[in-house]
């Protein structure tokens, strides 16, 4: 009894440390971000695609600005002629055979344009929607990364915990067959030993599967590979939201929410396609500016042609075919159907926040209870041990027992992380997650490291893993 005593407060506190001595450079959590930050591809094609719109407001923008074209044209010219009288073919006055040259240049200027005025202010409103676009993607990868992250280190814990169960039952196991060599056992309670045995390595097999998997994870995101990472210290405070007000964190996410706020500028973003529409019945007016000139060697010409034009062109639409008025009704709808599309974000950003405060809430209960688990199945398997010494229980209660405190071990690692996870995703729905929280949650790494041990055919592994180089941006 004191020998099963002495190994509980030996090994129960490594189990729910779940740490190794931590290795050189181990990378945290707040190291990894930023390289995501750097080099995660989706985010760098969003990063393009947001410079892209705010070059289109500079191509709108261009039509409103002066316009300069110049053309000019030489040309080698051969005329037939079969008329009779005054000059012919090839008589003195006449030359069928000549080249000719001319130059024009031509200024204008919209003075106004009520299409062209629009189109910049939806270029401005498509700039205003892709920016929370981008702010979108990049707490999606603050999300990936600290999701990957931590589900790295679930994984460590669980795995630790299936590592010790098989060592418990192993020990159980080889326990059993000796009892039955000496007679005091029956064959099947050997038979049932040997079976949980199987089922436990089984499951530690998994667990070390699931690892590496993981591990992998974080190579996607961020394009570097990572041999160990930060584990999570056993002082984590685990607290209810602050502040303690869900109404408070829906405000919050409706006022600050990036999806809310794109779909929100999706909607002006119509709005300003269905005053382009309009502006098409409207009149332009341009002011221009034009200098001509031509001359040719024709034997019977001499000199050149020159003209300027200054003035005014007015131009308004009279029928279209029904283009306009179909591109009204086209655009309307397209308005309508945008304003559908931001209230769905809302009602759906609203039922996220309310859901992840209520499950962060629910998380420190669950927390609570779960370490107060491993207390309770510790004494239940320390009772059931003597009770099978003394032959008032018998081995299947003992394994039952074992299994259920390696379960709560397991159980309480995956509570604590539901826990972070869950804190990290409530911010994010309310629009406040950014590196600065990233920091707070990589002060509570301080439980050592989880390593990754590649397999033997390192080789192999690498070509098959390689990504491959980014593209580089042209310019």
């Amino acid at each position: 009894m004191t020998r099963h005593r002495s190994l509980r407060h030996a090994l129960l506190p490594a189990m729910i440390a779940s740490a190794f001595a931590a290795p050189l450079q181990a990378a945290d959590l707040l190291t990894i971000t930023r390289d995501a930050l750097e080099n995660n591809a989706e985010l760098a094609s969003t990063r393009s695609q947001t410079s892209s719109v705010e070059a289109g407001r500079d191509v709108q923008r261009a039509d409103l600005l002066p316009q300069v074209n110049a053309s000019a044209n030489v040309s080698h010219n051969r005329q037939y002629e079969s008329q009779t009288g005054g000059f012919s073919a090839g008589s003195p006055g006449g030359d069928d055979n000549y080249n000719s040259a001319g130059l024009t240049l031509e200024a204008t200027q919209a003075l106004f344009d009520a299409r062209n005025s629009r189109e910049v202010e939806q270029a401005e409103r498509q700039i205003d929607q892709q920016t929370y676009q981008l702010a979108a993607t990049e707490q999606q990868v603050l999300i990936d990364v600290s999701s990957a992250y931590f589900e790295i280190l679930r994984a460590y814990e669980v795995l630790e915990a299936r590592r010790a169960q098989e060592r418990a039952i192993g020990r159980q196991l080889e326990q059993a067959r000796e009892q039955f060599e000496v007679g005091l056992i029956a064959i099947t309670e050997v038979e049932e030993a040997q079976a949980r045995f199987d089922q436990s390595r089984a499951e530690r097999i998994a667990a070390d599967s699931d690892l590496q998997v993981r591990f992998e994870v974080l190579e996607r995101l961020t394009g570097q590979r990572y041999e160990s990472i930060d584990a999570l210290g056993k002082e984590l405070p685990v607290q209810p939201p602050t502040p303690a007000d869900r109404n408070y964190w829906v405000e919050l996410a409706m006022a600050n929410n990036p999806l809310v706020l794109a779909s929100e500028a999706g909607v002006a973003v119509s709005r300003t396609s269905v005053a382009i529409a309009r502006a098409q019945r409207l009149p332009t007016l341009n002011a221009f500016a034009n200098y001509s000139y031509a001359e040719d060697d024709r034997d019977a010409v001499e000199g050149h042609n020159s003209a300027s034009q200054v003035g005014l062109r007015a131009s308004l639409p009279l029928y279209t075919g029904g283009r306009t008025q179909a591109s009204i009704r086209q655009n309307t709808y397209r308005l309508e159907a945008s304003q559908y599309d931001f209230e769905d974000q809302r009602r759906d950003t609203m039922q996220q926040v309310r859901s992840f405060y209520t499950q962060v809430s629910n998380d420190v209960s669950t927390v609570e209870a779960r370490a107060q688990a491993i207390v309770s199945n510790q004494s239940a398997l320390d009772a059931t041990r003597a009770g099978y010494e003394v032959g008032t229980r018998n081995i299947v209660d003992v394994l039952n027992a074992e299994q259920n405190l390696y379960n709560a071990v397991a159980d309480y690692a995956s509570a604590r992380y539901d826990y972070v996870l869950d804190l990290l995703r409530l911010r994010r729905q309310s629009g406040t997650l950014n590196v600065q929280a990233i920091e707070q949650v990589n002060a509570w790494l301080d439980g050592g490291s989880v390593s990754f041990t590649l397999p033997e055919e390192s080789a192999p592994y690498d070509e098959a893993m390689e990504i491959g180089e980014p593209p580089q941006p042209l310019r």
